[in-house]
């Protein structure tokens, strides 16, 4: 049971992952999660209003119920598997977001700062960010899993430009825009 409780290291969570995604490149299936979002709302009949959304449903729902078992196995994960694990990060960033005020940085799992307290700023921060992610998910035809694990497995162009400028985004928001923020 210890062997569960401990985080797994990337020599299993690795090998998972590439046997995952070699079967469902044997079945002809392509993985990423912000297509659900599209089979939903087709599946409630979003493709009455909208084109978009006018698609067989059906032949999407291995991808639904994958979804639906990654939520009930994070659940599980949560709260029967997890001594409640706080990553582990850098003393120098620890003293970084500590300085931005983020004193919960190194002693919980989020920032405290952020998700526990609902100010006019937080809630607008997160709509916001939900808005550009939703946005950016569209525009770049998919979600990071769905290009960075799925695309690349497929060694697809389109995928790899898709990962950089995520990267690139991330290193932005990290560097210039967070600091500008708080």
């Amino acid at each position: 049971m210890e062997f569960i409780l401990q985080p797994w290291p990337w020599y299993i969570g690795g090998p998972i992952i590439a046997i995952v995604m070699l079967l469902l490149i044997y079945f002809g299936k392509s993985f990423g999660f912000s297509s659900n979002f599209r089979t939903i709302c087709s599946a409630l009949g979003g493709g009455k209003s909208c084109d978009f959304f006018s698609f067989d449903w059906k032949s999407q729902k291995w991808n639904l119920l994958f979804l639906v078992g990654a939520i009930i196995g994070g659940f599980v994960s949560v709260h029967f598997l997890s001594d409640n694990q706080i990553p582990e990060i850098s003393e120098a960033t620890i003293a970084k977001l500590n300085a931005m005020g983020f004193e919960s940085a190194g002693k919980a799992y989020s920032s405290t700062e952020i998700f526990e307290t609902m100010s006019v700023k937080n809630i607008a921060l997160l709509f916001v960010g939900g808005l550009l992610i939703g946005f950016g998910t569209r525009y770049a035809g998919g979600c990071t899993s769905g290009h960075a694990i799925s695309g690349l497995s497929d060694l697809q162009l389109p995928s790899f430009i898709a990962v950089i400028g995520f990267f690139i985004g991330g290193l932005l928001m990290v560097h210039v825009l967070f600091p500008l923020i708080f």
